[in-house]
């Protein structure tokens, strides 16, 4: 089956707002084998609408529109694809129930508009909306594509394509999608499509594919089967063979499961804390672990040592030591890290010091980086690193490798 999916709204071509449907819809529908070949953006215009149905009717077996089902008059979404399939519109008396309630309960007056929300073409399904007022369509076409549309404000659009329109797709596929994603750092995209070279050119059930991030990769692993234990045990076998090769830079699972998130969660199934003091990522790390949540239980805090000056006072770092070997050295990480452990009383430790750019500083150029890793057992290591970019990447990569360094000690566990 080849999905388009279309949206709806000048304030998308604009700018004005970015459009997020597009991407939910498209991995939904991955997940039932529903291949989305074509994404369209239209605006409130009906002419250019009917000229984007009548080529997503030539190309397509179903047609997703998203937006323009509300009562203003740039909403013509319904009205429009009623036109190009010579349909009525009728009204969903259970919706205009609930929309007229609603305005009475408010104690609002409803206008004649409103009645919009409540129309649906005439021989189409109506879609609930149980969080709005737009009903939805699914119009199972005898003579071309099927259309589905929906509302454009995420919170309802979500939830309805979840809840019916994705039980009703799949009654239409005799198979599923399962995917798997592993994420990796300290290893390059291309370095990742060398090492599994042979996998990737001989794919079929199930298949693999590479994305990159700033500092890390991930591989989607895709099966395609009649039921989850079928894909796990697909999934199962290829992942076994692509650890054997680069598993030594595999951290975790998920499209969202970050580098922080594994970090923060074991920290708490260890029951360790971390400090920080950074220079060049001025608490970017201690906003980056701050930012999941149950944090609270693994970060007390940390310092933000800027300036030489801040690192002496506020770290307690005798000033010889930064004048004699400087800001960016391995030996003023050592310091910061250790001071940190001590002043805070954590199990771990991270310092950050370097040069974020574009100008270089004490000689050393910009992504020159220093970071510190002191533990509780008394050991403190350090790690030179260079990296490329401008100065917000260059940060990003400073606090992932950051990551990536506590995650190696908790996975020792060493404390």
């Amino acid at each position: 089956m080849r999905a388009e999916v279309i949206s709806v709204g000048t304030e998308i071509l604009l700018g004005q707002i970015t459009d997020t449907n597009s991407t939910f819809i498209s991995r939904r529908l991955a997940e039932l084998g529903i291949d989305v070949y074509f994404k369209t953006t239209v605006g409130d215009n009906e002419q250019r609408m009917l000229e984007v149905l009548e080529i997503a009717a030539k190309r397509s077996d179903l047609i997703i529109i998203s937006g323009g089902l509300g009562p203003t008059a740039d909403d013509l979404t319904k009205q429009t694809v009623a036109k190009f399939l010579g349909q009525k519109l009728a009204l969903d008396q259970a919706a205009l129930a609930s929309i007229t309630a609603y305005y009475q309960a408010n104690h609002k007056v409803m206008t004649e508009n409103n009645k919009v929300q409540a129309m649906y073409l005439e021989d189409s399904e109506a879609i609930p909306n149980h969080a709005g007022m737009a009903v939805g369509n699914f119009y199972s076409n005898p003579n071309g594509p099927d259309y589905i549309l929906l509302p454009g404000p995420p919170s309802e659009m979500r939830p309805m394509f979840t809840d019916e329109i994705m039980p009703r797709l799949k009654q239409r596929v005799d198979h599923l999608l399962f995917s798997r994603v592993l994420r990796f750092y300290g290893i390059g995209e291309s370095q990742l499509v060398t090492d599994l070279h042979d996998l990737i050119e001989e794919q079929t059930n199930p298949t693999l594919a590479p994305y990159a991030k700033v500092g890390e990769v991930t591989l989607r692993l895709t099966a395609q089967a009649k039921t989850k234990d079928q894909a796990d045990n697909l999934l199962d076998t290829l992942e076994v063979k692509i650890k054997a090769r680069v598993g030594q830079y595999f951290y975790g699972y998920g499209d969202d499961n970050s580098l922080a998130e594994v970090v923060v969660s074991k920290l708490k199934e260890q029951h360790k804390k971390v400090a920080a003091s950074e220079s060049l990522t001025g608490g970017l790390f201690q906003a980056t672990i701050t930012s999941i949540s149950g944090a609270s239980n693994v970060f007390d805090g940390g310092f933000v040592t800027y300036a030489a000056q801040a690192k002496a006072s506020l770290l307690h770092i005798p000033q010889d030591i930064i004048a004699d070997n400087g800001v960016v050295s391995e030996i003023t990480a050592q310091w910061m890290a250790k001071q940190t452990l001590k002043l805070m009383n954590t199990d771990f430790a991270l310092s950050f010091t370097g040069v974020a750019g574009p100008d270089s500083l004490e000689g050393n150029p910009a992504g020159t980086v220093w970071i510190g890793l002191a533990q509780k057992d008394g050991s403190v290591s350090t790690k030179l690193c260079h990296f490329y970019g401008d100065r917000a990447e260059i940060r990003t990569k400073t606090v992932l490798e950051g990551l990536n360094l506590l995650n190696q000690a908790l996975n020792k566990g060493k404390l």
